[in-house]
């Protein structure tokens, strides 16, 4: 089959990208390269895969003349949506780029899938959706009307956008509220990166909430794992649904939302020891208040996922973190 996967340059979209040529599809990936993280590391990520099967293209997925026009020559069976402007506390300062890439971005793939019959569309969406959510684990069953960030309200968005589509146009589509992701080829602006950065530089680690936090940390190579096992599996209208006695998390139209986590919740300051481990140094800590957008704790009911595709995460954090510390001192030489 041949895939769009958008995003491609980045953490998780590489990653899939090297699943789906492994597995003999042909992809062609899309990344606009921006400079919200160093560049350069969205580069090397590109260069890694080097994979016949592979075809990159610079596009921004806002721009609504050149995705139309991808679209319409390529003519991809399926589509794995993972560009977006990301980051909570980046929105607070810079809303207009969540809007360009998360809603207008979001709106030119919807449309691409609809003139060109795309087969099943899967989308990033985001654990921040759950907001001011207090009842654990979170479940897609769940009202999540109350955002606490505009990231959070975008991605949000973008689920309401692809049921439209779904309902209107019967493109099976399906979003994923990722939870956490860390892993070798991460993002710099995520904690994990921050705090190896600051200890190999002898730096002191902010830690907000005076550590009181717990997130549902999820291991690169399980997520993807996750991805690859849900594009398989396409939705299709469910007639007898309803608004009143349905789950939140399907429709009568081929629509369907997933939590894809681990399922299990790790205390900040444990995850911040498994670091300290894995790297043979002592952290450094400056304690600090709570941030505004940020959640006290994450944790992803998973059993819609796993009773679907079997998905069931397999990786601990503490192996997880040692392969992160492996790859961050060879690809800087620390």
């Amino acid at each position: 089959m041949k895939f769009l996967v958008t995003g491609s340059a980045g953490f998780i979209g590489s990653a899939v990208v090297e699943r789906l040529c492994d597995a003999g599809h042909q992809v062609v990936g899309i990344d606009n390269l921006n400079d919200y993280y160093d560049v350069n590391l969205k580069e090397a990520r590109l260069k890694r895969i080097a994979h016949p099967l592979f075809q990159f293209t610079k596009i921004d997925i806002a721009s609504r003349d050149e995705m139309a026009a991808l679209f319409e020559a390529e003519k991809f069976d399926r589509v794995v949506h993972l560009a977006a402007q990301a980051g909570v506390r980046y929105s607070i300062d810079n809303p207009m780029a969540y809007a360009d890439s998360n809603l207008v971005g979001h709106l030119n793939v919807l449309e691409g899938c609809r003139h060109n019959k795309v087969k099943h569309l899967v989308y990033a969406s985001s654990s921040s959706v759950y907001g001011l959510n207090g009842k654990m684990p979170f479940s897609t069953e769940d009202s999540v009307d109350h955002p606490i960030s505009l990231y959070a309200a975008t991605k949000k968005s973008n689920e309401l956008m692809a049921h439209t589509y779904s309902h209107l146009y019967d493109i099976p589509t399906t979003g994923l509220r990722f939870f956490t992701v860390y892993g070798p080829w991460g993002r710099p602006d995520m904690a994990l990166f921050k705090f190896t950065k600051s200890i190999f530089a002898d730096k002191a680690i902010d830690i907000y909430n005076n550590g009181e936090l717990s997130r549902d940390f999820t291991y690169i190579d399980d997520i993807v794992e996750g991805i690859i096992r849900v594009q398989e599996q396409v939705p299709v209208k469910k007639e007898d649904w309803t608004v009143e006695q349905g789950s939140a998390a399907s429709s009568s139209a081929p629509y369907r939302v997933f939590n894809i986590g681990n399922g299990n919740p790790v205390k900040l300051m444990d995850f911040v020891s498994a670091l300290e481990s894995a790297i043979g140094l002592e952290a450094k800590k400056n304690f600090m208040p709570m941030q505004a957008g940020d959640v006290h704790k994450t944790w992803a009911d998973t059993k819609s996922l796993f009773e679907v595709t079997g998905y069931q995460p397999k990786t601990s954090v503490k192996d997880g973190v040692a392969e992160f510390v492996k790859w961050y001192r060879d690809f800087y030489k620390v």
